[in-house]
């Protein structure tokens, strides 16, 4: 079954404007026709909405949602590269970053023995991060790496174990949201460590 336009904008919060305007860019996709003027929608745009919501939220452009979604429904070689390009594409547009040699990544990923393709857009977003914490006069060290990096590999290997590997669609969504939603989550939970640490550390102080 489904239901029109409409009710799909009631159940979604959403304008039906909105959801026109989306329809007409391509990054949510046609409901079943009905008649010259009527369609049906189902859960399926409910979720293709939520996705978009979390992709606007996040700043990207209606360019940059269109990549994603467009990988979502039409994945493209490997299931790696799709990934790949999917979680490449998350980067708002005024953060991207270029690769370059990338000199500080690669030595912050030799000094934890991380071997990754040379192209991985996550490698050039690390080198700025580095390079900003740098300029700030906070280098990262080799010794908080070494202490970061066990736990990064875990929570990666904990994702990777939950992800679906089929159908490819569902993986692709499923490594999009989780960048998305999960990266703000882990950065709230190490500031609350650091609440919890610093409370029993410097209670006495």
């Amino acid at each position: 079954m489904g239901v029109l336009i409409s009710e799909l904008a009631a159940r979604t919060n959403l304008p039906v404007p909105t959801i026109k305007f989306y329809l007409r860019e391509g990054i949510l996709m046609p409901g079943r026709t009905v008649n010259a003027t009527r369609a049906h929608y189902d859960e399926q745009h409910e979720r293709r909405i939520a996705l978009i919501r979390a992709l606007a939220a996040r700043g990207l452009s209606i360019a940059q949602m269109k990549s994603v979604v467009g990988l979502i429904d039409d994945p493209q070689g490997s299931l790696f590269a799709t990934l790949g390009a999917a979680t490449a594409a998350l980067t708002p547009t005024g953060d991207a970053v270029s690769d370059g040699d990338c000199p500080r990544a690669r030595a912050a990923l030799s000094a934890i023995d991380c071997t990754v393709p040379d192209d991985l857009p996550a490698v050039a977003q690390l080198e700025r991060a580095l390079a900003d914490a740098e300029a700030a006069g906070l280098p990262m060290t080799e010794d908080r790496l070494r202490a970061y990096a066990p736990h990064v590999r875990a929570i990666a290997a904990y994702d990777l174990e939950q992800m679906p590997v089929e159908p490819a669609p569902a993986a692709v969504e499923y490594a999009v949201l989780g960048t998305m939603l999960y990266e703000p989550i882990l950065a709230a939970l190490r500031r609350v460590a650091h609440a919890e640490q610093a409370g029993q550390q410097l209670a006495e102080r």
